[in-house]
């Protein structure tokens, strides 16, 4: 009887994240492994997923990175055990540490929804070497009002823990209470939703979790809206030529491109999904 429970809780796990558009959740006591090519002093990423994901998710775009000659950390994290400031604490100041220490004259960070939170809490006290940069990818910066709305069911609670309960949008809510940031910030977020029952709770353009308008930071320096979802912005081809457009320059490519085919866009999303399995 007691297998049979487990068995019935996972599955109703998995088909509530299958609703909620998060993909599968992961826990690792890994906070970050450096890729191949540590040894010789260059630019460092540390890579940071959201909430609900594992650094699976985010393989695309380490393999996109080093293959540009970036030193990549793709750090894992436990995201539904514990607040954005004890996460932060626990895993993106080490893995900080760990790069000004393997002599990276650049510590770059590139984060996706709850991992851009960890980003400006960490920047509340700590600082990044001269000429690092930020990307932050379909960021909650002032909140969901999908928190809002599912933040008191229970299944929301115990799936996505104490983070999951930080994410809202009032004025108490912890993206809207952090102090502002220094730092060279760019925003990438998505207007395509899959999921249009969550798209329904939100106003405005969004991405299926998150408003367009609520991804927005005051201070940052570029901004740039993409045709694509919450899910899989971080591995959308243009999305990773943005990131590090910004990386090397600061901003990020405005100039019209032409668009892909909905073919070219489902090869693409098919040939992803199999880092998520």
């Amino acid at each position: 009887m007691i297998g049979s429970a487990l068995a019935m809780d996972r599955l109703i796990y998995r088909l509530l994240l299958l609703t909620l558009g998060l993909g599968t959740p992961f826990v690792s006591l890994a906070a970050g492994l450096p890729s191949k090519g540590a040894d010789a002093p260059c630019s460092c990423v540390i890579l940071l997923h959201g909430l609900g994901r594992r650094a699976a998710s985010m393989t695309p775009m380490a393999d996109y990175l080093e293959a540009r000659g970036y030193r990549v950390y793709n750090t894992a994290y436990p995201s539904t055990e514990a607040s954005v400031e004890v996460l932060t604490v626990n895993y993106l100041s080490p893995a900080v540490e760990r790069s000004r220490k393997a002599g990276c004259s650049a510590v770059h960070l590139v984060a996706h929804s709850l991992g851009a939170l960890m980003i400006r809490q960490y920047l509340q006290n700590g600082r990044l070497p001269v000429g690092s940069r930020i990307v932050m990818l379909a960021p909650p910066n002032q909140g969901s009002e999908v928190v809002d709305t599912l933040g008191p069911w229970f299944f929301y609670r115990w799936l996505f823990g104490p983070a999951g309960q930080q994410l809202g949008t009032a004025p108490e809510s912890l993206p809207n209470r952090l102090a502002p940031v220094d730092g060279s910030i760019g925003v990438i977020t998505g207007n395509e939703s899959w999921n249009l029952i969550l798209s329904l709770i939100i106003p405005g353009p969004d991405d299926g979790k998150v408003a367009v308008e609520r991804a927005k930071l005051d201070g940052m320096d570029d901004f740039i809206v993409l045709p694509v979802t919450h899910t899989f912005i971080m591995q959308d081809e243009e999305t990773m030529r943005q990131t590090v457009h910004f990386l090397e320059y600061g901003r990020f490519d405005h100039r019209p491109r032409a668009k892909i085919t909905d073919g070219e866009a489902e090869s693409a999303r098919t040939r992803y999904r199999q880092f998520e399995r």
